[in-house]
């Protein structure tokens, strides 16, 4: 994925310190255990104003699933912490590196983050105290992104949760074109596969109004599993190219929450 000349100044100079931070990143093994109730799980360092990588956790979904965690916790801890290091080095972000949340909706501590990330939302469902509290966040200035998740059924759960909390807005297509693609790498051409599944990948968001040139307060990446190249970065489990690119799709996401 090229650049344009218009991209930010010293963006190119700096994507080729990334990609060799990329390589040197330390692998970091996956930790998070099967549980049978999430709010085991929770974790949160003290809040200091710095930008801090905040997972959605929920106690649905699959007891086992993938290595051994419940379908929350993918690529845990290791995309959280290296798309943490990327943001840091590449931007201007202050960013917490010791440490990443682990929040429900449940938790007033959401609040003191611009971004939610949840893995496989197909698997997902919230309670009535949730979906007020989602929507009072998400109308408040927040974004929340979901990734890793395929297929119409899976759509279909994540976007039946979402209703709870918003059920007057919908997800809207986007492409290449929308600002969030150019906050901070101009992404000319959307070329991120699934690294694992035979699938077309697409991008949906909702927008405040249902306004499509308003701020984007939910962001899907359906039929793809971006997060799972900054997984295994470190390892280079998959090729330099499509990784690179997921990780400045990573940083735009980021730049573009804290900016609108």
């Amino acid at each position: 994925m090229r650049q344009s000349d218009s991209a930010g100044s010293g963006v190119r100079g700096t994507a080729v310190r990334a990609s060799v931070l990329i390589l040197l990143l330390v692998p970091l093994a996956l930790s998070a255990q099967s549980r049978s109730s999430s709010s085991r799980f929770r974790q949160a360092v003290e809040y200091d104003g710095n930008l801090t990588f905040t997972r959605l956790i929920y106690g649905s979904g699959l007891s086992n699933f993938g290595f051994g965690g419940a379908a929350w916790s993918h690529d845990y801890p290791a995309a959280d912490k290296n798309l943490s290091a990327i943001i840091d080095y590449i931007t201007h972000i202050r960013v917490r590196l010791d440490g990443t949340n682990v929040l429900d909706l449940d938790d007033p501590e959401i609040f003191q983050n611009p971004v939610l990330y949840v893995w496989e939302p197909g698997y997902w469902t919230i309670q009535p105290s949730e979906a007020k509290r989602l929507r009072e966040y998400l109308l408040k200035g927040g974004l929340i992104i979901f990734d890793d998740f395929e297929g119409p059924d899976h759509w279909n759960n994540m976007a039946a949760q979402m209703r709870q909390a918003l059920p007057e807005y919908q997800f809207l297509p986007i492409d290449e074109r929308h600002p969030i693609f150019h906050s901070f790498y101009d992404i000319l051409a959307l070329k991120v596969p699934h690294p694992s599944m035979d699938v077309v990948p697409g991008y949906f968001a909702m927008f405040e109004n249902n306004d499509p040139s308003r701020r984007m307060i939910a962001l899907a990446n359906h039929n793809n599993d971006i997060a799972e190249y900054w997984e295994w970065s470190a390892e280079g489990l998959y090729n330099p190219d499509p990784t690179s690119d997921a990780y400045r799709l990573g940083v735009n996401y980021y730049v573009y929450a804290l900016t609108h």
